[in-house]
């Protein structure tokens, strides 16, 4: 953010300021009390002070294994589209340094059974970022079907065609 508005953010306090503004709870309370009754701690003035500090009391002190835990406790729900899911696995994927076999597996394990289901019945993708595509195309096409009807195409379905449901009723 501050390489994106060097002007803006020219100084570190302007830094801190920002980064400050997005404090919560214990953490922001931190920070106003250090404000009130300590205004000019070089924290309040020194992003390296400030990042220090902060992350020594409030942050996270094992990122990687944050992210793997958030990766296995994550699930694509089965009203939820891939694209917007993938943004959130991708966010948790990146920070745990796994290879791209390691992301895939753990992709296919949170997807909904709609799409394993599909995906069961295509040849196997041997990249991540293939797999992704192929997933994506999947769940494009169930949304398609389901705003065209109320229930996902099947290879059975005969919504269209009438003929066979007069031959069911004549006994034909």
């Amino acid at each position: 953010m501050f390489q994106a508005k060097p002007i803006t953010f020219q100084l570190e306090s302007s830094q801190v300021a920002f980064a400050a503004s997005y404090l919560q709870g214990i953490a922001f309370n931190h920070y106003t009390a250090l404000l009130r009754f300590n205004p000019n701690n070089p924290i309040l003035s020194n992003w390296l002070a400030f990042t220090q500090e902060f992350l020594s009391k409030f942050g996270i002190f094992d990122t990687i294994a944050e992210a793997e835990e958030n990766l296995f406790n994550l699930q694509m729900r089965d009203n939820k589209h891939f694209t917007t899911f993938i943004v959130r696995f991708e966010q948790e994927a990146y920070k745990t340094g796994w290879n791209y076999n390691a992301l895939q597996f753990a992709l296919r394990r949170a997807l909904p059974q709609r799409i394993k289901d599909v995906l069961c019945l295509v040849p196997k993708q041997t990249t991540y970022d293939g797999y992704k595509a192929l997933v994506t195309q999947v769940d494009q096409r169930y949304w398609e079907d389901r705003s065209k009807n109320t229930a996902p195409r099947t290879s059975w379905n005969t919504s269209g065609n009438t003929n066979w449901q007069a031959r069911a009723t004549n006994g034909i």
